[in-house]
């Protein structure tokens, strides 16, 4: 070693720059080897050095992966992996505070008491390594690193409130796990790291956290080796790990150790606890925030002379005591353990028969317990190899080939892809050794492809299972106050930056119903951030929409195509509804006003289209006195008003005032007073609709299907239902208004007292059968007596002539007489009881009294009178005079003289006939 080696000890807390500060000394000489305490260090320094110098010339040698470029300067190495005798000009050893660890403490003993640079050596680490180091390397150096920033302790905080950039430390497989799910549900992800993932999985799931697509990250305590991560905050969600013994507590170095890769660079840190973590003392809260720790005292050292001459020399040589009070001799590690376990077995002992067959079992027990499954197992697994390796040199390509093509599966959960990566650390390690198998480099390319392929799967599996990429997506964005885009389709559907986060309804945001509720507000919030643009968007295009895109549904629903809108309520007239518009409130109140400004509008004007006669009437002056009140109340029961609620009114009304209302479609039938117009099937829609909205009912009555004469009568209907609806209530079934009226017209020319019968044009009119028909005329007032008789029908036979075959003229042929029988019905009027009869009232002075049981005719056609009777030709109307002859005309009793040509006030020209009279 030349004399003028440097050797110096770079030692202070975490985020000093020590790494950093060994790698520019290493690139400052021709050659160097650097030593890391993880093989995802290695792998980040690596890359990094490679970034600086090109791959050309780095080398990455670990258990399990072994990257030489043929003019190689810069070796990256995992601790265990330094070569010793390559006379680099410089080393440096990484987290020399190991040296104290109980497994791996003796490999970091051995570096420091015998790695050496040519021109430099650097041993990187703690301030409680400064006693060792100068007891036992008197000539080195010490340089102090004093942290970049600060770091504070903020208590215990619950895992839904820690803040964004935060580290949350866990020491079993589980409880990571169930602290990942619980941040996936609350926060939207999080990043994995363990030691037991592979350089590609890790740097994958490093990279979500450092990209910003979560900004959680959960690991293990291999986060504080040396991994350069943007941390705010560390959370310990425990303080005790099981260290392959026994459980322990972590010591307050070990802790400052992980605490300390809070803060980067001159970002101050803080640190606490979280879950079921007892919170810090005081003075360990002290020791933490200043980096006071009691100083290592004692070294895990194991001898590295090793005796080969036989198995028990060896195991003798491994368990040697040290001579040095700074050294204790270690626990014995999974290697030592191996070795006694197969020196037991006789058929061992009697193949290993010499230095160099103890050389190779010895090496074959340093193969690491990757699989973990039982110490039982991984002897197993050695014996075949060293079997192998002593009979033939290598291990058999057919049956390596088999084990790697068990693992190389990627279908499968965490678990199952974790258990195939460790079996194929084994592999690798095993393709890694030189001369173990026959090819090496297609192997080690082999086993490294299998590696990668399960290191995806596993980060994929990873990923989809503890970051929900829509939430964290969007969390990020909204955290960096960027615009987001949303993206509506012609479904509706939402994209904001390319995640569906829902549906757009209207103008109403319906969420993914997927989402648990603690990602909903980040899906709401981002959502309504994107869709404001598209909200005003929106409301220009249905303002301007013309009214064939909007209408109402029979619930009094306001449609825009497939879309709600809005619905109707109740206003201060019947038929002046107001709307209410369906728009969030995030949309903003000048979206909402133009929405609501446009169903109105849109609702008026179809008030004022359909309902057209009837609003005329209300604004026609010209009526005046009882017209002007009847009228009110045809508009106040939008066009459509039972006869028998308003018999008295129509009396009162004299030919002016009914010709007045005449003019405006009024049409007073015998059983029901409308508007025609208003009995088509779209202002019949609306008129349910309005009279639902007057009357304030839950559940509004739907129209019937356009085009039915009649419908089914149902007991439970309210009958005010059917003449909003334009029916009729009559037996089982329900007539239309109109039609009930012609078949009126058809009744009064029958003498409904001799009885009559149906004809083809009252069948026709209703659409019935006789019996049907018979229903109807019950539920109207008349009573239907069922007969049976003979129908004669007369039939012409043609017979042809015998001899010729023709035809004989038809005056010559024979006459057949067939006898049927037929149904009929027998009509007559069978009003209902009348109620009882009340005192006559005194005569009017200057008018003749008449018999209370007699009623004068009012005129109006078709109208019942008081006694029950029922108009018609050839119905009696009183008493006859029995010295009169009989004849078929109906007499009418009056106390006055009886009027001459009395003209029917229904008939459209009585005004013009009663004008010509008066002349006359």
């Amino acid at each position: 070693m030349n004399a003028q080696t440097r050797i110096a000890a770079v030692l202070g807390p975490t985020n000093t720059g020590k790494t950093h500060y060994a790698i520019d000394r290493m690139l400052a000489h021709r050659t160097g080897v650097i030593g890391l305490p993880l093989r995802l260090l290695a792998r980040e320094v690596y890359d990094r050095i490679v970034a600086l110098r090109g791959p050309s010339v780095v080398a990455l040698v670990t258990g399990e992966e072994r990257i030489v470029p043929d003019r190689t300067q810069y070796w990256v190495c995992t601790t265990e992996a330094m070569p010793q005798d390559i006379g680099a000009d410089f080393v440096a050893v990484d987290e020399i505070q190991l040296c104290a660890d109980l497994e791996r403490g003796h490999i970091f003993t051995d570096r420091l008491l015998r790695a050496r640079g040519l021109h430099e050596t650097l041993f990187l680490g703690s301030e409680t390594m400064r006693p060792a180091i100068s007891q036992m390397v008197p000539k080195a150096q010490f340089l102090r690193r004093e942290r970049f920033s600060t770091l504070s302790y903020t208590g215990s905080k619950k895992i839904s409130r820690l803040p964004a950039r935060s580290a949350i430390v866990s020491f079993s497989v589980e409880n990571l796990y169930a602290i990942a799910e619980l941040i996936r549900r609350q926060k939207g992800g999080c990043a994995v790291v363990m030691g037991a993932l592979s350089p590609r999985t890790r740097n994958s799931q490093v990279a979500l956290y450092q990209n910003g697509d979560v900004d959680y990250i959960v690991a293990t305590d291999a986060i504080g080796m040396g991994l350069n991560l943007d941390i705010t905050h560390v959370a310990f969600s425990a303080t005790s790990k099981f260290d392959g013994r026994r459980m322990r507590s972590l010591f307050p170095h070990e802790l400052g150790q992980i605490a300390g890769r809070a803060g980067r660079y001159m970002q101050p840190g803080t640190f606490g606890v979280t879950g079921e973590a007892s919170p810090f003392d005081d003075d360990l809260v002290d020791a933490l925030e200043n980096h006071r720790f009691r100083p290592i005292d004692r070294l895990q050292w194991r001898n590295a002379e090793l005796d080969f001459g036989s198995t028990d020399r060896l195991i003798a040589s491994l368990e040697a005591a040290p001579d040095n009070q700074w050294l204790v001799r270690g626990r014995d590690a999974d290697d030592l353990r191996a070795l006694k376990a197969l020196a037991e077995i006789p058929d061992i002992r009697g193949r290993v028969r010499g230095p160099r067959d103890v050389k190779l079992l010895w090496d074959v027990c340093r193969i690491p317990d990757f699989r973990s499954i039982s110490s039982g197992e991984h002897v197993s697994l050695l014996d075949r190899i060293f079997g192998f390796l002593q009979d033939h040199g290598h291990v058999p390509s057919d049956w390596l080939a088999q084990q790697v093509a068990r693992i190389d599966r990627t279908p499968g959960d965490i678990d199952a892809l974790s258990k195939r990566l460790a079996y194929i650390r084994t592999w690798t390690y095993i393709a890694q050794r030189a001369g173990w198998v026959d090819d090496e480099s297609h192997w080690r390319g082999e086993t490294r492809a299998v590696e990668d392929r399960l290191s995806d799967a596993l980060h994929n599996a990873l990923t989809q299972r503890f970051v929900d990429r829509r939430t964290s997506v969007l969390l990020r964005r909204l955290k960096q106050k960027e615009s987001l885009v949303a993206e509506v389709n012609d479904k509706g559907e939402v994209a904001v930056e390319g995640e569906f986060v829902g549906r757009l309804e209207g103008f109403r945001f319906r969420q993914d119903a997927s989402a648990t509720p603690d990602q909903a507000k980040t899906l709401r919030q981002a959502a309504y951030e994107s869709l404001r643009p598209e909200f005003h968007l929106r409301a220009d295009r249905f303002y301007n929409a013309p009214d064939t895109e909007l209408d109402f549904t029979e619930q009094g629903g306001l449609m825009w195509g497939s879309n709600a809108v809005g619905k109707l309520v109740k206003g201060a007239d019947p038929l002046k509804p107001q709307v209410e518009a369906f728009v969030d409130e995030e949309a903003g109140f000048d979206v909402g006003e133009k929405v609501r400004r446009r169903l109105q509008h849109f609702i008026d004007r179809k008030v004022a289209t359909l309902f057209e006669p009837l609003m005329n009437m209300q604004r026609d002056e010209t009526l005046t006195g009882l017209a002007r009140g009847f009228a009110f109340r045809l508009i106040e029961n939008l066009g459509v008003l039972p006869r028998e609620g308003v018999a008295e009114e129509v009396k009162a009304l004299d030919q002016d005032a009914r010709g007045a209302l005449r003019k405006h479609g009024v049409r007073f039938g015998q059983y029901t007073i409308f508007q025609a117009a208003l009995l088509k099937p779209a202002p019949t829609r609306l008129r349910l609709v309005l009279s639902s909205l007057a009357q304030g009912l839950d559940e509004f009555p739907e129209s019937p299907p356009p085009g039915l004469v009649t419908i089914p009568n149902l007991p439970d209907v309210p009958k005010d239902y059917y003449t909003l609806s334009g029916y009729h209530p009559a037996g089982s079934r329900a007539i239309r208004i109109d039609m009930l009226e012609r078949l009126a017209d058809l009744l009064r020319g029958q003498d409904s007292r001799a009885g009559f019968e149906a004809t083809a044009d009252m069948l026709s009119i209703t659409g019935m059968t006789l019996e049907q028909f018979a229903d109807l005329m019950s539920g109207l007032g008349y009573k239907g007596e069922r007969g049976e008789r003979e129908k004669v029908k007369t039939e012409v036979a043609a017979p042809s002539d015998g001899e010729t075959g023709n035809p004989i003229p038809e005056e010559q042929a024979a006459m057949q007489t067939v006898t049927e029988s037929e149904v009929f019905y027998t009509f007559t009027w069978a009003p209902k009881p009348r109620a009882p009869r009340q005192p006559r009232p005194e005569a009017k002075e200057g008018r003749g009294a008449r018999p209370e049981r007699q009623v004068k005719r009012d005129g109006e056609r078709g109208e019942r009178s008081e006694r029950g009777g029922k108009p018609g030709k050839g119905k009696p109307q009183g008493r006859r005079d029995k010295d009169a002859k009989r004849d078929d005309k109906p007499r009418n009793f009056e106390a006055r003289p009886q009027k001459k040509d009395r003209i029917d006030p229904d008939n459209p020209f009585a005004a013009a006939l009663m004008g010509l009279r008066d002349k006359i």
